[in-house]
């Protein structure tokens, strides 16, 4: 059975564009665990996101099931989603890497993934910085995408920076996962605003918090959107209560999350399939 939880403050009753960033710079939307052939409701996100046809389109990993195959691209992620690919930045998750490499992943996105085969990269949209990082392989303080994103940070300073990649950190289920640790502190104590996941069949938003996963005003947001076709989690894979930092969190619906990007400061809105906003809100940049 699916459950819905929603925690904290919940603003589905505020019209849209009062919750909005101010002179929006740029558009992003996307959702992680997509395609497969076996559900229709890849199709349906798919068309949430074609009535936002200037927005650039994420993936947060696990773009197609059950293996990542060539196959499953093209019968599966391409039908829905590759109708995007022009405008679409992707990070791999643990199903694309089921086929040893991830090769199939890599062949169908070619430059848009990033230098190959690596799996990690990063982009510049509205004034803001973008990483798309690989949480599928070597990501502690001695591997070479820590020693890539460090030097990032430090050398290309941004005022409002995001990262993604696919495995959570912090997660009100079981499957959280502290392999990304040393990523987020380096995130953290270069002032990053958020992190977005996906890899948890289901939605859910963090309050700002430090490393630790304690909250911090001036800490990071993490939003996790596993909700791009994929079937639902478990209701048993959710715990009671929730994170202390969990302030959203729903597994009823397949739906994209709408980012609205400016100079100093971002929105954000979880569109549903069945034409509700789930949750929707808005934060400043750090200073």
């Amino acid at each position: 059975m699916k459950v819905a939880v929603v925690v904290g403050l919940l603003l589905i009753l505020v019209a849209p564009q009062a919750v909005r960033a101010h002179d929006v710079t740029a558009v992003l939307v996307g959702a992680g665990d997509i395609a497969s052939c076996s559900t229709d409701e890849d199709e349906l996100t798919a068309q949430l996101v074609e009535t936002i046809p200037d927005a650039a389109v994420f993936t947060l990993g696990d773009n197609v099931y059950v293996d990542g195959t060539a196959d499953e691209w093209a019968n599966c992620y391409d039908p829905t989603w590759g109708r995007f690919l022009d405008r679409t930045r992707p990070i791999p998750g643990n199903h694309d890497y089921n086929t040893g490499t991830a090769q199939p992943y890599f062949d169908y996105f070619g430059a848009l993934a990033g230098p190959c085969c690596r799996g990690y990269y990063s982009y510049d949209i509205g004034g803001w910085r973008v990483y798309a990082l690989n949480s599928e392989t070597q990501t502690g303080r001695a591997s070479a995408q820590y020693a890539w994103l460090r030097k990032k940070l430090n050398t290309e300073p941004h005022t409002c920076t995001i990262a993604m990649w696919h495995k959570p950190l912090w997660s009100s289920t079981r499957r959280g996962t502290t392999k990304m640790a040393a990523m987020t502190t380096l995130l953290y104590n270069k002032h990053a605003e958020l992190i977005l996941n996906g890899h948890i069949h289901g939605y859910e938003r963090m309050a700002p918090a430090n490393p630790s996963g304690q909250p911090d005003p001036l800490g990071i947001r993490q939003i996790t959107a596993g909700t791009g076709g994929r079937q639902a989690e478990n209701a048993d894979q959710w715990i009671n209560p929730p994170l202390a930092i969990s302030e959203v969190r729903d597994n009823t619906y397949s739906g994209v999350l709408r980012l609205d990007l400016s100079a100093t400061s971002y929105s954000w809105q979880f569109l549903a399939t069945d034409g509700s906003t789930v949750d929707s809100g808005a934060d400043v940049c750090h200073p």
